[in-house]
């Protein structure tokens, strides 16, 4: 914020839930970018690599408009979220973030009974969720980050990861859940 001194940051509140009637994984990120908080948009960086991976796992096309892909990973009964709700963060970079303050998970899991796995965007989501907001009982994976600030790992291998991450899920729900398989 302009006229803060530099060591004083503004408190960010991130995005809502985004979520249909009955989910059958949540992916949580930590806390979403200054990028996406002005779009308000999950994962609107165009050089974040989620929706690319989106597209693999799941046919959602990342050339649609927002509003389009949000709704067809819903169909697919996937929520999106972050751990973080708010918190203390000059700029994007997750090693900034300071004072955070959850969102109620275990409030959003225990009404939704067809969970059956939280898949976490990346190591910091994956320390804040078991810091700060784990819920004993329901499954629970740390994935690759999409970030374009973890760009170590190629793109191949992060789909690789996550569809592997993610198909612990098609094993136990019997109905339209599905990972498209290549």
């Amino acid at each position: 914020m302009p006229g803060l001194p530099p060591e004083m940051t503004e408190i960010s509140s991130g995005l809502g839930l985004f979520t249909g009637p009955q989910p059958r994984v949540i992916i949580l990120g930590s806390f979403p970018s200054v990028l996406s908080l002005e779009r308000q948009e999950y994962y609107g960086n165009p050089r974040n690599r989620f929706w690319a991976v989106m597209e693999e796992i799941f046919s959602v096309p990342a050339s649609l408009p927002y509003p389009d892909r949000s709704a067809l990973l819903v169909d697919r009964g996937v929520a999106l979220w972050d751990v973080v709700r708010s918190c203390e963060r000059p700029g994007s970079a997750d090693s900034r973030i300071k004072n955070p303050v959850p969102n109620d998970l275990a409030g959003f899991f225990s009404g939704h009974p067809t969970l059956r796995l939280v898949a976490l965007n990346g190591g910091t989501a994956g320390r804040l969720y078991h810091r700060l907001a784990e819920v004993p009982g329901l499954a629970s994976v740390t994935l690759p980050s999409t970030s374009p600030a973890y760009a170590a790992m190629p793109f191949e291998e992060k789909v690789r990861k996550w569809r592997d991450g993610l198909s612990v899920v098609d094993s136990r729900v019997e109905d339209t859940w599905y990972i498209r398989r290549i």
